[in-house]
């Protein structure tokens, strides 16, 4: 059985919050998983992470695979560096788990590129042209 860590999303349309879930990876999104391992509101300001340390290292321990997002998102509250300390026999007690990630810049829009307008000169030397 090949164990993931990955996201179940909850949460009504259009305001999701998913779970932190140890599942078997042929098992659907929000379909059946073994443990809840914490959660993720990306809706508050700034999102809000909340994990359960000990049951992600027992997951992690086993062998269990990290699904992209949740190795992303754990590489943003420190908890990857903790897990290599713990990995190698090293307590971590001095790195702090964060609690919220910070928010992702907004993408700028291209501004548009303004008129380019005709010169004077150029516009008579057309009206000369169209009257002779």
């Amino acid at each position: 059985m090949a164990v993931r860590i990955r996201l179940r999303r909850m949460g009504a349309k259009k305001r999701p919050f998913y779970r932190f879930v140890a599942a078997d990876s042929r098992y659907a999104r929000d379909g059946r998983f073994l443990e809840t391992l914490g959660y993720y509101n990306p809706m508050e300001r700034p999102a809000k992470l909340v994990v359960k340390e000990e049951s992600i290292f027992k997951w992690l321990k086993e062998g269990a695979q990290m699904s992209e997002t949740v190795n992303s998102l754990f590489r943003q509250i420190n908890l990857l560096a903790k897990w290599e300390k713990v990995k190698a026999g090293e307590s971590g007690d001095d790195i702090e788990i964060k609690t919220t990630i910070r928010e992702r810049s907004k993408k700028k829009k291209k501004k548009k590129p303004a008129t380019t307008e005709i010169p004077e000169a150029e516009t008579e030397k057309t009206s000369e042209a169209e009257t002779t």
